[in-house]
């Protein structure tokens, strides 16, 4: 009975099946933006600025991943567990047409090399759950997330999001108000705007025509409260966003480094 109580607890790793092939090469870069600490924590941030190669191998593998889903229904998908380690580390977003995958309830996207996420995503309207753990380089999410709403279950890695309660590392300013005269918001700068494109609004999901509104909003999400972009086409749409969890920044906001946020919490 005593070495039954003094015997470690073993617990099982739910992500040993998530992991895909291993090669000579990294799958993945390191990041470091956001530090992992409050005396590592930078003054300021900004977003990835890596542009995905849509012409190679990885990229077109990825798209036939995704068509393969969407054409058996499949519940849970885990693309990255099927592509070498070289193809991995090739994709730094997800294509748009995961738009069609609008069966699958469990999406798995662990140890990627992801840096941002298409607004697409909402689209996936019956996930459940969402597991992008040790993805270090996903720092933020698209607002249109929020547009899963049967979304319960989330396993991130929190401590790599801007603005996380553990100490509270900066966002990247946003422009409040840009119109199209300004931009091009078919060939946008991933680097300034978190995407290559904006085309329709977070909110409303309606057209983006003359100006784009960008702020930041802290929501929970699943199991995790999450930094989430937001593309509005209007003042009336960021007015209408919901309140930010609380503990969070209390409004919408442009990030930056004098964003007076919440104390850091353990």
């Amino acid at each position: 009975m005593g070495d039954e109580k003094n015997r470690p607890a073993v617990f099982s790793n739910r992500f040993a099946d998530a992991v895909g092939p291993q090669g000579p090469e990294p799958s993945r870069d390191h990041c470091r933006c956001v530090g992992h600490s409050a005396a590592t924590r930078p003054a300021s941030v900004e977003f990835h600025g890596e542009r995905q190669d849509t012409s190679g191998e990885a990229w077109q593998r990825l798209l036939a991943l995704i068509d393969e889903a969407a054409a058996d229904g499949r519940a849970l998908f885990k693309p990255f567990v099927q592509m070498s380690a070289a193809h991995r580390r090739q994709i730094v977003t997800l294509p748009p047409t995961i738009a069609k995958l609008t069966e699958v309830r469990h999406l798995v996207l662990y140890g990627t090399n992801l840096v941002r996420i298409p607004p697409e995503i909402g689209a996936m309207t019956n996930l459940e759950e969402f597991d992008p753990y040790t993805s270090h380089r996903l720092h933020w999410y698209p607002y249109e997330l929020t547009r899963c709403t049967r979304l319960r279950s989330s396993t991130v890695s929190t401590r790599v999001l801007y603005g996380n309660f553990k100490f509270r590392p900066p966002f990247p300013s946003l422009r409040p108000v840009t119109t199209i005269a300004e931009a091009d918001f078919d060939a946008l700068d991933p680097g300034v705007w978190g995407a290559d494109r904006i085309r329709t609004c977070s909110v409303c999901d309606q057209p983006v025509d003359g100006e784009v509104h960008q702020v930041w909003i802290s929501q929970v999400v699943g199991t995790d409260v999450l930094p989430f972009l937001v593309n509005a086409c209007s003042r009336a749409c960021v007015a209408n966003l919901p309140e930010p969890y609380k503990g969070y920044v209390p409004t919408p906001h442009t990030g930056g480094p004098d964003l007076v946020q919440p104390p850091a919490s353990r």
